[in-house]
């Protein structure tokens, strides 16, 4: 994780060492429950080669290979990886290892979230500047309409924060795929995006799946399990995260 002259922020070495993301890692040291040569980290701090860094009495180092999960979220389960908190991702999975969830998927939501130990990859694969591709299956109240799926391919302005911050959302690929449903690929990851702009539409969201995460499938996987993502689609994922080239998204119909 560290060569051998250069020191790394703290948040990065927690990261690559598969404890959590950079910000969860920030959380941490602001907690006090990060210890660097037996004193508390503080924020920005460098750890050098041959220091030692504990989490909460546990030394951490970056020896562990990388977990890679795809797992079929139920609705009604929380994307944390705090235990105070019912019914939450981890308790739920009991994965043997530490792991935690790449990015969120609502409570009311269902479908892919990928599960790792490894912060970097965690951190990669959700930097909106890098467009990865998100996509899902929703249904709404009442019939979806051909105005409904052009408004959702420009851009939707919804608020954010309690209405605090108003941002408009990217030009995406939206499809219409029954009466009341449609399949939507997304390149950020606003909270609760989907669900916002559809309540700007005047549309509610009653059931909202998402079937993939960049190359990586749901496929046939049951709800509430995981399994994991093979060497083939590990590759492909990698090779797209070196790419790193952010594009424009094409609106249009596939297929054509």
């Amino acid at each position: 994780m560290i060569s051998e002259n250069t020191p790394v922020r703290i948040n990065k070495y927690l990261s690559d060492a598969g404890l959590c993301s950079r910000r969860e890692a920030d959380r941490l040291i602001e907690a006090g429950k990060i210890m660097i040569d037996g004193k508390p980290a503080v924020t920005g701090q460098k750890v050098f080669p041959g220091q030692k860094v504990f989490c909460e009495g546990r030394e951490v180092k970056d020896d562990t290979p990388l977990i890679l999960l795809a797992f079929h979220k139920p609705v009604g389960i929380e994307c944390t990886t705090s235990s105070d908190v019912k019914d939450n991702i981890i308790d739920y999975i009991r994965y043997p290892s530490r792991i935690f969830p790449i990015g969120r998927l609502d409570k009311n939501s269902s479908g892919l979230i990928l599960m790792t130990n490894k912060g970097e990859l965690s951190d990669r694969i959700l930097r909106g500047s890098n467009y990865h591709e998100k996509e899902y299956e929703v249904t709404v109240d009442h019939p979806v309409t051909a105005e409904m799926i052009r408004q959702l391919k420009n851009g939707v302005e919804i608020e954010l924060d309690d209405g605090a911050k108003k941002i408009t959302t990217r030009p995406c690929f939206a499809q219409a795929t029954g009466k009341r449903s449609f399949r939507i690929i997304l390149t950020q990851g606003l909270n609760r995006q989907i669900r916002r702009m559809c309540e700007k539409l005047g549309y509610h969201v009653v059931s909202l799946k998402r079937i993939r995460v960049m190359n990586i499938l749901l496929g046939n996987l049951s709800e509430g399990h995981y399994r994991n993502v093979t060497e083939a689609e590990r590759r492909r994922l990698m090779k797209e995260l070196q790419e790193e080239k952010p594009q424009e998204f094409h609106t249009g119909e596939t297929g054509k």
